[in-house]
């Protein structure tokens, strides 16, 4: 009997839901001072967490995050059949050097700041096809480390421009399983790569809400619904500027998302007090948001429903100085509150 079914082009619904055993987080500093910051399951003082490099730093961060999320659960590390993990870094070194002392079957990930959404995605559809009993899905990212491999030394000081995001220090990691857990994954849409020509890398929401609004109108489309039957519907890191062309571009398909929509890169700073401008992103920015915020507001039962839809811009450093677009890419993952 199928327990996963295909609908319309882009999605599919689990008739048995993938159920989040537990979820963790682990913030830096600048996270730790910001709105969410009661929400975290810790905050560290030092960016680098004892080691010699920011690099080194992202690395430890996963492997505490992850060990904290399988320690959560109530289960032994011998029980986790795959890890799904991705960070920002070229072949992902944040992820290989930090999760390599787990010797658990890894697939590395890359999808920019949508990985988690992918990690989630592919996660889900393991358990749900019976390939696994329990897997990890985690992302991370670190302001330092980022801004390294695609913009700038820290040293050199730019000034960054209004549109511009703070790539937030966080990770975070979620344990799935055919058990009873937290919550539950029942559906998703996986996003296309939509490319509408923006090349200004330090706009990230113009690249990214193109594909935010393809992948949200396919969601709809696919499952015939209507956004009002979430409570929440979130992206990853549009920040200010690009929340107002998601909602201007869904508008345009039909749906006011308006009333529903909430973006983490807007949630986890506070702009007048922190000075990030349009606002948060990165891997862990809907990573820690949605293992610490939205999870226990799901706990709670503040929200029944949400359509998680982390968001990525898909660019490096050759890319960008070959004159390059940015193309985005989103995954959207349908949690609800445990039945």
């Amino acid at each position: 009997m199928k327990q996963g079914l295909q609908v319309g082009n882009q999605s599919l619904s689990f008739q048995k839901p993938v159920y989040i055993m537990s979820s963790a987080c682990i913030c830096g500093p600048k996270e730790g001072e910001g709105p969410l910051k009661d929400t975290f399951d810790e905050i560290v003082e030092d960016a680098t967490l004892g080691k010699e490099s920011w690099e080194e730093g992202e690395s430890e961060m996963m492997r505490r995050t992850v060990a904290l999320a399988i320690r959560k659960a109530k289960i032994k590390t011998e029980d986790v059949r795959y890890l799904f993990a991705g960070d920002l870094l070229g072949q992902l070194i944040a992820t290989t050097f930090g999760l390599k002392d787990f010797e658990i079957p890894l697939f590395g990930l890359y999808g920019a700041c949508s990985t988690m959404g992918e990690a989630l995605s592919l996660g889900a559809m393991t358990i749900n096809a019976g390939y696994a009993d329990n897997v990890v899905s985690v992302a991370s990212s670190h302001f330092a480390s980022a801004e390294k491999q695609f913009r700038f030394p820290l040293e050199y000081g730019n000034q960054r421009p209004m549109s511009s995001t703070w790539t937030v220090t966080g990770c975070g990691a979620f344990v799935l399983s055919d058990k009873e857990g937290d919550a539950m994954i029942t559906g998703i849409t996986t996003g296309k790569v939509v490319d509408y020509g923006v090349k200004d890398s330090s706009n990230m929401g113009a690249c990214m809400a193109p594909a935010a609004a393809d992948v949200i109108y396919h969601h709809l489309k696919d499952f015939d619904c209507q956004p009002s039957e979430y409570d929440k519907i979130v992206t990853g890191d549009l920040g200010i500027v690009g929340k107002e062309i998601l909602c201007k571009l869904m508008l345009d398909q039909g749906y006011d998302i308006s009333k529903v929509h909430m973006d983490c890169g807007m949630e986890i700073y506070d702009d007048p007090e922190q000075d990030t401008h349009a606002g948060g992103s990165g891997c862990g920015c809907s990573a820690v948001t949605l293992a610490g915020k939205l999870m226990q507001e799901l706990k709670d039962g503040t929200l029944n429903k949400i359509l998680f839809v982390p968001t990525g811009a898909l660019m490096s450093t050759v890319s960008y100085n070959e004159g390059q677009s940015v193309p985005g890419i989103a995954h959207a993952v349908v949690i609800e509150a445990k039945r």
